[in-house]
């Protein structure tokens, strides 16, 4: 499926989402992939982040358009981040479709040799007891799978007004910037214990 040498390659990340990695309403050089590259690359120089991420995707979209992404790269992934979930939410997809679909996905990435890494998306606190289970979701599938799993919202991002857009929900740069700061540790720790990758 993939073509070129894992070990004599520069790091390669797959950031696999919807909006909140696609960068929805941010310039290109605004968005998840763009900062966590730029952010990588004061350790990696060499570093790459493949935006693989389609705006109003939910779970089983994602899914269902993952095997043409794997059969589009040129390269296997040094790792995969998995930023999927909160469209489910917001739609109200049985939470066990969406537990279902994650751990497809997560399987698939894992079976073609791609490390993965879950990014935890948070409900809104106003669902009560689903916000809850959307939180354990996460932790569950990350222990099944035996794969990290970091918040993709750092504390104080989610409804401050100064972190999103005009239309109140989708992060601002400035949010995506405290996003990156926080996940950015995570991923250098996965990156450096593949096999090739040095810090």
């Amino acid at each position: 499926m993939f073509g070129g040498s894992h070990t004599d390659l520069s790091p390669l990340i797959l950031a696999f989402g919807d909006s909140l990695t696609a960068g929805y309403g941010l310039g290109a050089k605004e968005s998840f992939a763009a900062q966590l590259e730029a952010s990588i690359r004061g350790r990696m120089p060499l570093a790459r982040v493949q935006n693989a991420g389609v705006s109003g995707d939910t779970s089983e979209r994602a899914l269902a358009r993952l095997p043409r992404l794997l059969s589009s790269l040129l390269r296997r992934p040094d790792l995969a981040i998995v930023e999927l979930g909160a469209n489910d939410f917001l739609r109200g997809i049985p939470l066990e479709r969406t537990r279902a679909n994650l751990d497809a996905i997560i399987t698939e990435l894992s079976r073609c040799g791609i490390p993965v890494m879950l990014a935890a998306m948070q409900a809104p606190r106003s669902l009560g007891a689903f916000a809850e289970k959307c939180d354990a979701l996460y932790a569950d599938l990350a222990r099944k799978n035996a794969i990290p799993v970091v918040p993709f919202f750092p504390a104080g991002v989610i409804g401050n007004p100064g972190l999103t857009l005009p239309d109140r929900i989708h992060p601002n740069a400035a949010a995506i910037r405290l996003i990156v700061r926080g996940m950015l540790p995570a991923v250098l720790d996965a990156l450096i214990s593949q096999r090739g990758i040095a810090a």
